[in-house]
């Protein structure tokens, strides 16, 4: 089993109570089994029986939100993301994902890569994304997600298939450098795509300058995933915007599911109450405005907390504030 090679992880987290704090589904379920160590508990019991593994227990693992929080701020840092998509791994290639996962699974495996316009930059556009947020000057390759919702899911040599066509079509493009304003798709290709510059958008926009006070919503993958990447922290000072810090503290996250990358697709009731909570942090929905550097935060708080400005960091360079 995949589990297997995070036993340090399932000992050490099972008997913690450290981060859960840090659980964001934890946050607004309130049930133990939705916390690090409620999961490393459950892949404890899934190591004795497989054959037995109650739905419910299956159920677990797909609601978490994989922010990797946990991990990244465990002083051990024990990793709890890897042990949750090992087990999803572990569930898939026992023939007992749930209806709804496999379904997902089989609409995202529907890619088919497209590239078109002109440029010496390729611009990927993903499924929270829109080709009118393209710079100028950019070829654009669109056409679903690389795969990295497919292996956070579980369905690994599914992901690869994909992946395939996904890296076919950028070498079809002649282009050496690829931009995105997808944490999830930055996070997969900078891992596993060579030599090819990869670029997350926060690195690739000039912008024009602006004034004002918002509140930066950390991306899991850019801080969590990715050594918490400043680059977009850094856009924004650089046009002239003060960061206010947001929410409770700095280690939790407030990306409503971003780590799990389709979150909401799987967990639309849970993705809800995600974007409630960070809206109930919100200290004034009229006037504050916060800035996302991820085009699945940015959808997913529009769609379920209308109330407050959610504004994807992009657009905030290009278009400013208004």
């Amino acid at each position: 089993m995949h589990i297997d090679n995070y036993n340090d992880t399932i000992n050490a987290c099972r008997f913690c109570f450290m981060c859960r704090h840090l659980s964001a589904v934890g946050n607004v379920t309130f049930r133990e089994s939705d916390t690090p160590r409620g999961r490393a508990l459950l892949t404890g019991k899934m190591l004795q029986d497989m054959k037995d593994f109650h739905p419910d227990y299956i159920d677990t693992f797909y609601r978490a939100e994989l922010s990797a929080a946990n991990r990244f701020h465990c002083v051990s840092h024990y990793d709890e993301a890897g042990l949750i998509m090992a087990a999803r791994r572990d569930i898939v290639e026992a023939g007992l994902a749930p209806e709804k996962v496999k379904n997902l699974a089989a609409e995202l495996m529907q890619a088919e890569f497209t590239v078109e316009g002109s440029g010496s930059t390729l611009y990927y556009v993903d499924l929270y994304s829109s080709k009118a947020d393209t710079p100028e000057g950019c070829k654009i390759i669109s056409g679903g997600d690389t795969g990295k919702a497919l292996e956070v899911l579980g369905f690994v040599k599914e992901a690869e298939a994909v992946w395939a066509k996904f890296q076919a079509a950028v070498k079809a493009s002649g282009c050496q450098t690829i931009v995105t304003s997808c944490p999830a798709s930055y996070d997969m290709m900078k891992k596993r795509l060579d030599g090819v510059k990869i670029l997350h958008s926060s690195e690739f926009i000039a912008g024009k300058p602006g004034s004002g006070s918002v509140y930066y919503l950390d991306s899991d993958f850019l801080k969590n995933y990715n050594d918490n990447m400043n680059a977009p922290r850094n856009l924004l000072k650089k046009l002239g915007y003060e960061l206010k810090p947001f929410g409770t503290n700095i280690e939790e996250s407030y990306s409503a599911g971003e780590g799990a990358v389709v979150y909401d697709k799987l967990n639309p009731e849970l993705a809800a109450k995600l974007c409630a909570r960070i809206a109930g942090l919100v200290d004034n929905p009229a006037g504050d405005v916060l800035v996302t550097a991820s085009p699945y935060t940015r959808f997913v708080l529009n769609k379920y907390a209308p109330q407050i400005k959610v504004l994807l960091l992009d657009e905030v360079a290009v278009k400013g504030i208004k």
